[in-house]
Order: structure tokens, then C-alpha cells, then sequence
């Protein structure tokens, strides 16, 4: 293997630039400086007051009464906007494909919504990282304590514990070969779905999707109908499937962490199998009865001539690193002592585990088995770049629901599912689920599991997570399956395309879903 592609495929300035960062967590740690702030999130969440952090009652004003003006929205539908427009246009869809200039566009907005907390929004900033607190506007001059409070929210907060977990999966799984090329008929397709489906709650959507991507696009590389498999993919793998366990989506991991028990979610198990078994009849019949018939004969021929047994590479030691991960979300959780002792696990830990993991499967996995698999960074990268923009952008529109959410007359399982559903589909859904999160607990009630009505907390995470499928921005896996797709040469559907799939298919089996189930 040339040096070239060795540094495609392990990525040897990625392995540098991980050590660095372990070596910089590792100086932190002999400075004290997780440790301390360790303290301030086992202070709050043991119900004593943090250091530095102010009373309710102490507010001359509160964050929670102020939001930015809607006009605020702008930078994020404008992100959203060039996300969904850019690749369409002749002469822009190029220089879009370089994952510098959607960091340009990504950055600008950013920095754009930055601006207006630094110079125009003079209320308090209720901040979260890393733990909770209030930081007042500064009166005269700039408002920087703000501004850093926005950015510690955004980045330090939410953005590097879902990127590196993205990352850590993205690049573990990329260590795992499963290859062959099975006949490509429509019920080998529909048994790939199935299985991605029960995987995604045990190692997360990311997991079963970079996992299962590759040797599904191998086994159709015959046919040319191929778009709309991987769309249906997205819709189970990336999204539907992972709603069994808190590891499945990001969403469900943050409701753990507010309290709710590790196994209330396989009370999802109706919803579960009632959404992805209707997936799969919907492909099979789909594929089936239309796309199949449709393959030249000639393609059909070569798919039946060219087949391989499926078999497993890479599966030491990446098997285990993903377990790893597992433990690693699961136990370190600084805002929870580890299970039996009363000692919380350091701020960041989780995610310095997370990277070492990586680092040792970059060390001791084949480099020919990331060659086969074609792995690169780029699709990665993509979502690192763009959600960069993504999480800062959307400050503001969060702001405005966590005030705002009260208000809007929700008060039904329904309600909550559809509006938790509506706003997934464009922002991240693991804030969105938070916020409404919050919103059903200030509604309280009987039979509450961490605080919020057992039937409202059902539509959170089910809206949450099966919305998320919506559009390529819902979930994170869903960029990565369509960037891995289109390099392997698969026309995908444009973002507003996407979006007719998945109102075609999806909205009514939400809907059967809603009515039946919620």
C-alpha cells in the first residue's frame, strides 16, 4: 500500500492530532481543571449549590423570561437553506463539494449569530456548561462573558460529546468489513434493513449504519435502481430502528441522563416494531413490484452471476473497541458516580476514552480492510463541518422554545409528539427532545417517570427519534449514509427531494402510529 493511501485510510494526521489531544486532557487533568469542574456538576446534580453559579432568586432578571427577537432564526434557516439549495445550482454545487467552503459558509453564520450576543442581546444568558448558571448582559461594552456562555453551550456542551461520539463510531465501524455480494433481489435488501434495524438500538444508529452501508451498496452495485434503498435505509437504520435503548439515538441517551431508567425504553417496543415493520413491507413491495421489474436484463444477469458469501473482517479488535464505547456512554457520565462508588467520573473523560478507543483501532485493525470498505474522512468531516454552523446557529432558535415552549398550548401526547417530530426534522433532534423534555416536565401530572407524564414522555422520544428521518440534518447519521452513498455513485435525492420520500412514506405511518399507539 502506497503512503498515500495508508494516510487515506488510518489518517495518520488524525492519529497525531488525537494523541495531542489526549496529551492537552492529560495536562488538564494535572492542572485539576475537569476535576473542578466535576465538582460544580456533582454539586447541582446532587441537589447543592455549585460554586459561581446564581440562585433563582437572586436574578435581577431571568434568562428563562428573555429570547432573542425571531429575526434570529435567519443564520439558521439560512444554513438550512444552503444545505438543501447549494447542490442544485450549476456552478455552486462544485465548489460546495469542498468540505472547506462548507466550513466558510458554516463559520459565517456562526460567527453572525455570535455577533448579535456580543454587541445587541442584553438580557442573561442562562448557561449550561458545565453546569447550570446564569450569566448577566454586561451593561457597557461588549458582552463577552455572554457570548463565551453561548459558544460554551453550543460547542463545549452539545457539539464535542456528538461529534466525538459520531467520530468514535464512524471510524471504529469503518474498521469492520462485511463483504461479499449477495444476490441483490428485493428480500436480501429487506433482511439488510432488518438486521440494521435491531442493531441500531444495541450500537446506535451511527454504529449499525457504517456498519451495514458498505455491504449493501456492495451487494447492489449491479443494479442501477439503487436510490431509493438507501433512502429506506435511512429511515430504518439511521433513525426508527434506534429507539429500544438510551445507546440507540442521542435523544434517548439524554433522557437517561435526566433520569430516566436505562430500560424504560423498551416500553417503545410497540411503536418500534409497528414503524420499522411497515418500513420494511413498504420497501419490499416497493422494490418488488416496481423497482426490481425495471432492472435491464443485463443487470440482472451480472447481479446473479457475481456473487460472494458474506464474511467478516476486522472484527478484532473493533468488536470490542465498540463495546468499549458502550461502557464508555453508559458508565462515564460526569453528572452520575459510577454505578457502586461515589465517585463521578472527570468532565470529558467519556469522550477521552472514546478517542483512545479510536486510536487503538487505528493502531491494531488492517489498514486493507479500511481500504475495502473505501474509508476516508469526508463523510465525517461533512457533518463535523456543517453541524459546527448547525449548533450555533440554532442558539437562538433554542432560546426561543425554551421560552416560548409553555405557551404553545401543548398538552397531549399528541401535541408533544408532533411538535417534538416537527422540529427534529430540521434541528438536531437531541436538543429538541430536551426542550420539550423540559416543557412536559413544567406540565407535571400522575405517573410521572423523571418527572414527565409517562404517555407525554413516550411522544418526546418518539417524535424525537422517528422524526429525525425526516431530512438529511435530522440525525447525524442520515449526512454520512447519503456523502457514502453518492461516493460510491449513488444519485441520492436532493434535500427537498429527500423530503418528498419521506412525506410520501413516513408522515402516514406516523400518523397510523399517532392514532393506534399514542
Amino acid at each position: 500500500m502506497t503512503h498515500e493511501l495508508e494516510n487515506r485510510v488510518t489518517g495518520r494526521g488524525v492519529i497525531w492530532a488525537i494523541s495531542l489531544v489526549l496529551l492537552g486532557y492529560t495536562t488538564s487533568l494535572w492542572l485539576g481543571w475537569p476535576q473542578t469542574a466535576t465538582d460544580r456538576i456533582a454539586a447541582v446534580g446532587g441537589g447543592h449549590e455549585a460554586p459561581n453559579v446564581v440562585r433563582p432568586e437572586h436574578r435581577a432578571s431571568t434568562a428563562s423570561e428573555a429570547h432573542p427577537p425571531f429575526s434570529m432564526i435567519a443564520p439558521f434557516a439560512l444554513l438550512l437553506i444552503g444545505i438543501a439549495v447549494f447542490p442544485l445550482v450549476p456552478g455552486v454545487a462544485d465548489w460546495w463539494d469542498s468540505n472547506l467552503h462548507r466550513l466558510y459558509v458554516a463559520l459565517a453564520l456562526g460567527l453572525a449569530t455570535l455577533f448579535y450576543y456580543l454587541l445587541l442581546f442584553e438580557h442573561p444568558i442562562t448557561g449550561h456548561f458545565p453546569a447550570t448558571h446564569v450569566v448577566a448582559a454586561n451593561s457597557v461594552g461588549l458582552n463577552l462573558a455572554s457570548t463565551w456562555t453561548v459558544i460554551e453551550n453550543a460547542i463545549f456542551g452539545e457539539y464535542v460529546p456528538f461529534i466525538v461520539l459520531l467520530f468514535t463510531l464512524y471510524t471504529i465501524s469503518g474498521g469492520i468489513r462485511i463483504e461479499g455480494n449477495l444476490h441483490a433481489h428485493p428480500s436480501t435488501n429487506t433482511w439488510f434493513l432488518a438486521t440494521g434495524a435491531l442493531l441500531a438500538s444495541c450500537i446506535g444508529t451511527t454504529g449499525a449504519a457504517m456498519l451495514l452501508i458498505r455491504p449493501l451498496l456492495e451487494t447492489n452495485r449491479e443494479r442501477t435502481r439503487v436510490s431509493h434503498t438507501v433512502v429506506l435505509f435511512i429511515f430504518t437504520v439511521c433513525n426508527c430502528g434506534g429507539c429500544l435503548l438510551p445507546l440507540g439515538d442521542p435523544p434517548l441517551f439524554l433522557g437517561y441522563l435526566r433520569g430516566v431508567p436505562f430500560l424504560w425504553t423498551l416500553r417503545l417496543w410497540p411503536e418500534w416494531l409497528l414503524v420499522n415493520c411497515g418500513l420494511l413491507v413498504v420497501y419490499y413491495l416497493w422494490d418488488r413490484f416496481w423497482h426490481y421489474p425495471h432492472e435491464t436484463l443485463r443487470d440482472i444477469v451480472r447481479d446473479e452471476t457475481q456473487v460472494r458469501q458474506l464474511r467478516l473482517r476486522g472484527i478484532w479488535p473493533n468488536a470490542l473497541l465498540l463495546l468499549g464505547v458502550v461502557a464508555s456512554i453508559a458508565l462515564l457520565d460526569p453528572s452520575k458516580p459510577i454505578p457502586g462508588t461515589s465517585w463521578h467520573p472527570w468532565l470529558y473523560l467519556r469522550e477521552a476514552v472514546q478517542l483512545l478507543l479510536v486510536l487503538f483501532s487505528l493502531a491494531l485493525s488492517s489498514d486493507a480492510v479500511r481500504l475495502s470498505n473505501n474509508f476516508n474522512y469526508h463523510a465525517i468531516t461533512e457533518v463535523a463541518v456543517l453541524f459546527l454552523g448547525i449548533f450555533i446557529c440554532m442558539q437562538p432558535p433554542l432560546q426561543m422554545l425554551h421560552v416560548r415552549g409553555p405557551e404553545l398550548g401543548l398538552h397531549t401526547a399528541e401535541h408533544f409528539f408532533w411538535a417534538t417530530g416537527s422540529l427534529s426534522s430540521v434541528l438536531d433532534n437531541a436538543p429538541t427532545y430536551v426542550v420539550f423534555f423540559t416543557t412536559a416536565q413544567s406540565l407535571g401530572g400522575g405517573h410521572l417517570i423523571a418527572g414527565v407524564q409517562e404517555e407525554l414522555l413516550v411522544a418526546v422520544s418518539l417524535g424525537a427519534v422517528f422524526l429525525g428521518a425526516m431530512t438529511y440534518i435530522g440525525n447525524g447519521p442520515n449526512f454520512m449514509v447519503k456523502t457514502i452513498a453518492e461516493k460510491a455513485g449513488v444519485p441520492m435525492p436532493s434535500f427537498f427531494g429527500y423530503i418528498g420520500y419521506s412525506c410520501a412514506i413516513l408522515l402516514p405511518l406516523f400518523a397510523l402510529t399517532a392514532w393506534l399507539l399514542i
